[in-house]
């Protein structure tokens, strides 16, 4: 793993901390509202700071005003977050003044004795930067007058702060593409439990009240040598529960983390078997191009349930996910850490076949046998038909695989004869959970 060092952005909640990371990080990586507590848990991005390399985490608002276990939890992950980092940036609302709760940051940030640069937000305009001047009683050397929101003065703070941090360990960099994993499911279905029991840590809130998580998380992780890098993501709701801004922003958190994946899991709940959102956030999956493995969470709860009972749930889950394409399916308890061990090579096989390339030769002799078992439709031009000429076909990507195949008339080609040729392809060359995208095209370019 890269030894990057690492600036943490803290501060009371609702100052701005999220707002200037989506700036820092060139997208809205956070959720960012007019409500305090939308952030969470640590959210990490890797952005170039003028000649240097550095680890960007926003956290979750420090506060000492706090009852519920949940805001304990969240409390000691931003804590964790300030003595992780080789730096900080300390954010504060500069429309408010100095409060008490910026003076007990203050408080713990000095006795950390890390670099120090305190950013005075939301002041929109120069001629607001007077009130800066009130911040040094906090006893900082650097205050920076800032607006997020409009992007004045912030790469400043960051520049200065960088250019002291010391440059990077030297690692060995593995040939391999480390695989990057979303987990993701309904609320509540364990993907938080998983990813710890997977780290052996409690790096991710985990809690029994649903919509726990609601940033995408990063974590790199090594099991035997090899490196792996998980997502946790917030459960995604029907939209008609997406009452709460935070619920809205968790489902647009979990699809961007799909975008970015390789490889999803899907965690379904043994108790509940598979429900139609199930299937819903398998679709998202697949329609962003990821390998898919499926996993049957919470299968200690099922030792009172019959052998029947039992049948049923897996009759239920073949017939749901048959509309998918095979599955690889694994009962695990991230409770108990029950099958765990199996997911490392569900994600190595995804991996190997979705970055499988088929040499051009391969492939045409494939598209040759399978036009020659079953041609599609004739193409009418005119009061004529005429049948469709296959030319050759040729793999223009990975991740997923991606077939461009050239003929005659690539636009009289129904979609169900594609669906036909990714079938074939599945059964020549893929495997169970990878996608398949074959694109027509004419060699006129069409």
């Amino acid at each position: 793993m890269n030894e990057l060092p690492i600036i943490a952005i803290v501060g009371r909640p609702n100052v701005g901390k999220s707002t200037l990371f989506n700036r820092y990080t060139g997208f809205r990586r956070s959720l960012v509202a007019d409500e305090p507590g939308i952030t969470r848990d640590r959210v990490v991005a890797e952005i170039q700071v003028a000649d240097k390399k550095v680890l960007l985490v926003d956290t979750a608002g420090l506060d000492f005003d706090f009852s519920s276990d949940i805001d304990r939890d969240v409390q000691k992950q931003a804590r964790e977050a300030v003595l992780s980092a080789s730096a900080v940036l300390f954010v504060l609302d500069g429309r408010d003044g100095v409060s008490p709760e910026d003076e007990a940051v203050a408080q713990e940030l000095r006795k950390s004795a890390k670099p120090v640069s305190l950013l005075v937000n939301k002041l929109d305009v120069p001629a607001h930067d007077v009130k800066s001047a009130d911040f040094y009683e906090l006893g900082f050397e650097h205050v920076w007058p800032v607006s997020g929101a409009h992007g004045r003065g912030v790469w400043a703070p960051l520049e200065a702060l960088a250019k002291d941090l010391p440059e990077p360990k030297p690692s060995e960099k593995e040939s391999a593409i480390v695989p990057r994993v979303a987990l993701v499911g309904r609320p509540n279905v364990g993907k938080s439990s998983l990813l710890n029991r997977i780290l052996g840590s409690d790096r991710v809130v985990v809690s029994n009240e649903p919509g726990t998580t609601r940033d995408a998380i990063d974590v790199e992780v090594q099991n035997e040598g090899r490196s792996y890098l998980f997502v946790d993501t917030a459960g995604i709701r029907k939209p008609g529960r997406r009452s709460r801004l935070a619920e809205r922003g968790s489902a647009i958190m979990s699809l961007r983390a799909l975008e970015r994946a390789e490889i999803a899991l899907v965690i379904l709940d043994a108790e509940t078997g598979i429900t139609e959102q199930d299937a819903r956030v398998l679709g998202l999956a697949q329609e962003r191009g990821c390998a898919v493995g499926v996993l049957l969470n919470k299968w200690d709860l099922m030792k009172q349930s019959s052998e029947i009972e039992k049948g049923r749930l897996f009759d239920e889950l073949a017939r749901r996910l048959r509309a998918f394409g095979s599955h690889e399916t694994i009962r695990i308890s991230a409770l108990t850490g029950k099958g765990c061990n199996r997911i490392y090579s569900v994600i190595d096989r995804l991996a190997k076949a979705s970055r499988k390339h088929v040499a051009t030769p391969e492939l045409n002799r494939w598209l040759e046998d399978v036009v020659k078992r079953h041609e599609p439709a004739m193409a009418q031009r005119g009061p004529r038909k005429k049948p469709v000429k296959f030319f050759y076909a040729t793999q223009t990507g990975v991740n997923p695989p991606r077939i461009s195949v050239f003929c005659s008339e690539p636009r009289a080609i129904k979609a169900s004869y594609i669906r036909f040729l990714e079938n074939r392809y599945r059964e020549v060359f893929s495997e169970s959970g990878v996608p398949i995208k074959i694109t027509l095209r004419s060699r006129r370019h069409d």
